[in-house]
């Protein structure tokens, strides 16, 4: 079993990035400005905007965080979207999920501009993405996609089982993988990744378990702990573990531990590689926001 290590393949990205960005400073021009938008203090949600801002003063882009009350109005939260909409001096942005309940996320995501949409979830994006045209691409599925491709994992003709149906992570990532293969990302990745055929499984699936087993590659993104136990994994199979749940653990001193959406310990001992959790996917999501804010940087100073 070889360990997908998502953080050392991030530390990669990111010092290419930052060879990327200082090569922008050294000719004269501005740096990336990426901007996030927090409603709340939801304990995780800061948690992922210190993740990101850290890793946006690694690479030398600019970034600003907008923390909202959590009781803030819909039309108020939609105004500070068409504020950074309309500042040409942000590049790109996100508005942290999940949102509180009284507003509609997808009204706000559809409000962001595409161009400015680094999270990849604006309709517009996921359209280009189903019909294989450049795009910004969802995150999380572009960080999946990169990692498998510095694994050099190929895709094509293979079986791919997608646990979990939803606009950010299940849907993006298995049109990702049905497509004409995609170049890899970098220089340094040699796979090509798509043709792969595409199940996508969900709560409704009745033979969860037959089609695991059928499969090559299952990406596991629900948010059930361990929903995916050895018994329906066939040896050989690489397993990409999307899922940051929190358990309880009264022996450590936060009081909870981390686990996946997978058994870590007794699938590992049947697939050929496996991601951790956490330091698999969770930092390729946030190395591929850094590689699509600068995309957008790009795509809106191209003049």
């Amino acid at each position: 079993m070889i360990l997908l290590d998502g953080k050392h393949i991030a530390a990669q990205i990111r010092s290419e990035l930052r060879t990327e960005v200082e090569a922008l400073t050294a000719n004269g021009r501005r740096v990336p400005h990426l901007a996030v938008i927090i409603v709340g203090e939801n304990p995780a949600s800061v948690t992922y905007v210190n993740n990101k801002i850290r890793a946006c003063q690694d690479v030398g882009i600019e970034a600003d965080v907008i923390a909202l009350s959590d009781n803030i109005s819909q039309e108020k939260l939609l105004l500070e979207v068409e504020r950074l909409n309309a500042n040409p001096s942000i590049d790109g942005y996100i508005v942290q999920l999940p949102l509180p309940e009284h507003i509609n996320e997808t009204d706000i995501i559809r409000a962001i501009d595409p161009m400015k949409d680094v999270d990849g979830l604006h309709p517009y994006n996921v359209g280009l993405t189903a019909f294989g045209l450049p795009s910004i691409v969802s995150a999380t599925p572009k960080g999946i996609r990169e990692l498998l491709a510095r694994y050099d994992i190929q895709t094509e003709g293979k079986h791919v089982v997608v646990i979990g149906r939803s606009n950010i992570v299940g849907k993006p990532m298995a049109m990702l993988l049905m497509q004409r293969p995609y170049l890899a990302l970098s220089k340094t990745a040699s796979a090509a990744l798509g043709d792969a055929t595409v199940t996508v499984c969900h709560s409704k699936t009745r033979n969860l378990k037959e089609l695991c087993l059928t499969a090559d590659i299952i990406i596991v993104a629900v948010g059930q702990p361990c929903l995916l136990t050895a018994d329906m994994v066939r040896k050989g199979a690489v397993v990409i573990d999307v899922g940051i749940n929190r358990v309880p653990a009264l022996a450590t001193e936060r009081g909870y531990r981390l686990v996946g959406d997978v058994d870590f310990k007794l699938v590992s001992k049947k697939c050929s590689y496996i991601t951790p959790v956490p330091g698999g996917v969770g930092p390729m999501t946030i190395t591929s926001l850094l590689q699509n804010t600068l995309q957008a940087y790009m795509m809106n100073n191209s003049q």
